[in-house]
């Protein structure tokens, strides 16, 4: 039986896809599992510290994908088994997203930035050239006084009285 690396990579999604119910059944027993218990494990288990990962990583990283709120791409499973298998590079756009996937911050670190919209007047070049604003025209908030401190209350024959007794 041949099978293909989108065949493989649909049958990853879909075994991360029923841990990831396991994952969610056991969270909802005990609040509070998953982020003290499960996610530290998961991430050595994928091996998130390292760069190129292995192909023994990627089931883990396609059930951390699972974790978070990023749609789980086969597309992307599938590029990555078929550089994992045969080391052929990954598409670019593929490279991208599967480290946007596995780390945010690298892929934020690297992208090109967003072009800004052109000014409505051209910057000068010096910044001596900038006027400054008159102390007038900046909005100013409206002061607004600091609410009183709640005054202690008198422990009449009251059975809660939190106050010193002296």
């Amino acid at each position: 039986m041949n099978i293909s690396a989108e065949q493989l990579a649909e049958l990853l999604a879909g075994i991360a896809k029923a841990q990831n119910a396991i994952i969610d059944a056991v969270e909802r027993a005990n609040g509070g599992w998953r982020s003290t218990h499960m996610s530290p494990t998961l991430n050595v288990a994928a091996n998130m510290r390292s760069a190129e990962p292995r192909l023994v990583d990627l089931p883990s990283r396609v059930l951390l994908r699972y974790q978070g709120r990023a749609a789980v791409d086969v597309a992307l499973i599938a590029a990555e088994l078929d550089h994992l298998v045969t080391g052929a590079p990954m598409p670019v756009a593929a490279a991208n997203a599967s480290a946007a996937m596995a780390r945010p911050e690298a892929v934020l670190a690297t992208a090109r930035p967003i072009a800004a919209a052109p000014a409505a007047s051209p910057v000068p070049a010096t910044p001596q050239a900038v006027p400054a604003a008159p102390v007038a025209a900046r909005p100013v908030a409206p002061a607004t006084p600091a609410p009183a401190p709640a005054a202690p209350q008198a422990a009449g024959g009251d059975d809660l009285d939190f106050l010193s007794k002296s």
